[in-house]
């Protein structure tokens, strides 16, 4: 069975939300251009000061991601 590992990029300050909700533009287009598998895309907001935007996707299609989009994280989904 493959795991499933959540990337995630950090963003602070008080633009922290509008900036990981355009990342997540970005992490759908180059899903798409690349033709790459991926569970889901999306955004958190932590706190007033502290968002994140994340992609989930097979552990064997991790490397290919970490290696190009350069994520801040990771953790088990």
């Amino acid at each position: 069975m493959n795991r499933k590992l959540k990337l995630i990029w950090d963003f602070k300050g008080s633009v922290s939300l509008p900036t990981a909700q355009h990342h997540c533009v970005h992490l759908k287009e180059y899903a798409t251009l690349e033709k790459l598998h991926f569970y889901e895309i999306n955004h958190l907001e932590i706190s007033e000061m502290h968002s994140i935007a994340f992609i989930t996707v097979d552990e064997v299609d991790m490397k290919t991601y970490r290696d190009a989009l350069k994520p801040h994280r990771g953790e088990l989904a």
